[in-house]
């Protein structure tokens, strides 16, 4: 159920707005502001007051064309707040798009406002609010739950050969196969840096006791964990032939 903000300066507009978000029952609130600086002043307190609190803002729908500060402006202003709401353009011009996906908007709605159209950017912003709220993985314990088939289930970080980046995941790779978790790689090396893992590429984290075999080929180096082959970057080298060094007593 989501908090909603809608701005724009034209009443007539708002009012339509806030008409179309109200019946749409993934609507917990929608509200209305009817200028930038009413709004930055409302959405700077629901920020303040945290997530969890009556007036907390889930996403503002904004207007760009608007007197004084435009949306574009306002938009540029809560990219600088430490969680700031989602923002959905509602505008009647096309030629502003690039600059508001710059900006990380969910979307771009075109007046005058259709009740598809509408819906269609509210669904989008229920999914980023859902991976938002999504239980945040504890990497830092003896275990990391993972999803499988439906049903999580714990793998012991102790199994974890290595890991892979794939965009703000990684794949944690074991001996019997291989788990996606919503977690970014950068993550995952600095909670997993006592436990022996060490960053030998910016694709890959590996555990420094599974690594079977240091591989030196004109110049490049890599390491065999079973059978994977990983390539250890240039400036990864060093430190990576240091610490294996150190961990053989040579």
């Amino acid at each position: 159920m989501l908090r909603v903000l809608a701005v724009d300066d034209e009443e007539p507009a708002l009012e339509e707005l806030l008409y179309l978000l109200r019946a749409d029952p993934r609507i917990r609130s929608a509200d209305g502001a009817t200028g930038a600086t009413e709004a930055l002043r409302r959405i700077g307190a629901a920020v303040e007051a945290g997530p969890d609190d009556p007036a907390a803002i889930d996403v503002v729908f904004l207007d760009i064309h608007m007197a004084g500060l435009t949306g574009l402006d306002v938009a540029q202003l809560l990219a600088g707040f430490a969680a700031p709401p989602l923002i959905v353009f509602v505008t009647a011009h096309e030629g502003f798009a690039v600059q508001a996906f710059d900006l990380k908007a969910v979307d771009y709605v075109l007046k005058p406002v259709r009740r598809e159209r509408l819906a269609e950017a509210v669904r989008r912003v229920a999914e980023q609010v859902g991976d938002r709220s999504a239980p945040v993985l504890d990497t830092a314990g003896d275990q990391i739950p993972v999803e499988l088939g439906g049903v999580i289930r714990f793998v012991p970080i102790d199994d974890i050969a290595y890991a892979e980046a794939q965009g703000d995941y990684a794949r944690l790779h074991t001996a019997t196969g291989s788990h996606l978790v919503r977690v970014p790689l950068t993550t995952l090396e600095e909670r997993w840096r006592s436990r022996g893992f060490v960053r030998i590429h910016r694709r890959h984290l590996v555990a420094l006791g599974r690594i079977d075999e240091l591989r030196l080929d004109a110049g490049s180096m890599s390491v065999r964990i079973g059978t994977a082959e990983l390539a250890v970057s240039r400036r990864h080298t060093r430190a990576l032939r240091d610490l294996l060094m150190r961990q053989t007593g040579r």
